[in-house]
């Protein structure tokens, strides 16, 4: 059975099932072990963990410890409570229509942030020529429809990960930005302190970065480096803004002072940093890596919530949450009919009632026509069903995004 303990409990014995927190900000990148020694104990307490799920079927129980699914309703009342008023939306084209730019301007962007990456490798500077037309490109397309480049923003290969991981958190920091009203030359600053978070970690060897086991203290060690490495890179980077800077160092920051490079905590972190750190962990948790395999969004965002009161500013992450929606575009869901779904777009009046396009039965296990449900209406005017659980994906063997819009 799994259950939910404080660190400040965790002894000898038990099996760790699961980590509450993000895998970049601890060296437990593969969190199910059992706890053998002081060691792995004082890794986990100076990593900033707070709480751990253990697995009393496979290591000793606690008598306080708290039932993973009493703990799991509790975190999902919270996240309806919080998600009850979303903001509306201003929308100006279909996602249908603003589809085909879309993935046009993904597929430029990637390029264009291998190609950076490259340079960097090479010990090249940054060159802020290639990266403003990319962030004016995905600015135009979200605030055209904002669906369209969020919905292509769970495709990627572990191969391709850390450049389209920054395309991402791009994308999803312009979204969030203008979601919270930034617009302009501040919204421009994020958006390129989005694409280039990461560049430092093209100083962190490929066998330290893309390791699938555990890494050793050593290793972490250089993978914490990137966020000090990035700004050193950027401070050669000719007119480059104070955000940019300030994202690229600081976005493994985490309020109770527990991330890195500088152990910032609370106020001393700013808002652009304080959106990043949200977005990057988002994008991060949701990818499939060579070390875990992705969340669906939905429990991501489950997650986050849950390891919000120390690591991130809950306000915020209230915001990302209405930004994105309880459940994301481009997430797969199962109904209540037994029909999956992709979610294509959100409903500004409920973010439980999304429109979703149904493609496949759990019943039959096979493909079904498609058909565009919107969960805000009534039976017989095109609704009349209900989510009843994200899905991953690889568990129904369908592909979500071949349906994110119809042929």
């Amino acid at each position: 059975m799994l259950k939910k303990i404080p660190v400040s409990r965790l002894k000898p014995g038990m099996f760790v099932h699961e980590l509450c927190g993000d895998w970049m900000s601890h060296p437990f990148w593969r969190a199910k072990f059992k706890l053998t020694g002081g060691d792995d104990l004082r890794r986990i307490v100076e990593s900033g963990i707070q709480h751990v799920y253990i697995d009393t079927d496979r290591g000793l129980d606690d008598q306080e410890a708290v039932a993973a699914d009493v703990v799991q309703a509790a975190v999902e009342q919270e996240i309806v409570a919080a998600m009850s008023a979303p903001d509306d939306k201003l929308v100006r084209v279909s996602v249908r229509e603003e589809m085909a730019r879309a993935r046009k301007v993904h597929e430029q962007a990637h390029k264009v942030v291998r190609s950076m990456m490259g340079d960097v490798r090479l010990g090249k500077a940054v060159s802020l020529e290639d990266a403003e037309p990319v962030v004016e490109a995905i600015t135009s397309s979200v605030l055209r429809n904002s669906n369209a480049l969020m919905g292509l923003i769970g495709i990627k290969n572990k191969d391709d990960y850390t450049f389209l991981h920054s395309v991402s958190v791009c994308t999803l920091m312009i979204a969030f930005g203008r979601s919270l009203g930034l617009a302009g030359e501040e919204l421009r600053q994020g958006g390129i302190g989005g694409l280039l978070h990461d560049i430092g970690k093209m100083k962190v060897p490929d066998e330290v970065l893309n390791k699938p086991g555990r890494l050793t203290d050593a290793e972490f060690d250089l993978i914490k480096k990137h966020p000090g490495d990035g700004h050193a890179v950027l401070l050669e980077t000719a007119g480059i803004g104070a955000v940019p800077l300030d994202i690229t160092r600081h976005h493994h920051e985490r309020l109770d002072g527990s991330g890195y490079p500088d152990r910032l905590a609370g106020d001393a972190i700013s808002v652009m940093a304080r959106m990043a750190a949200i977005v990057d962990v988002y994008d991060a948790i949701t990818a499939d890596r060579c070390y875990h395999k992705g969340m669906p969004a939905a429990e991501a965002l489950r997650k986050m919530w849950e390891w919000s009161s120390a690591h991130f500013d809950q306000k915020l992450l209230q915001a990302f949450m209405r930004c994105v929606g309880i459940y994301p575009v481009g997430s797969l869901v199962r109904l209540e009919s037994g029909r999956l779904g992709v979610v294509t777009e959100q409903n500004e009046s409920s973010l439980l009632t999304p429109r979703v396009r149904t493609f496949f039965s759990t019943r039959s296990n096979g493909y079904i026509k498609p058909e565009l449900v919107d969960l805000g209406r009534k039976l017989g005017s095109g609704g009349g069903d209900r989510i009843v659980s994200a899905e991953a994906p690889d568990k129904w063997g369908v592909d979500p995004a071949r349906f994110l819009i119809a042929e």
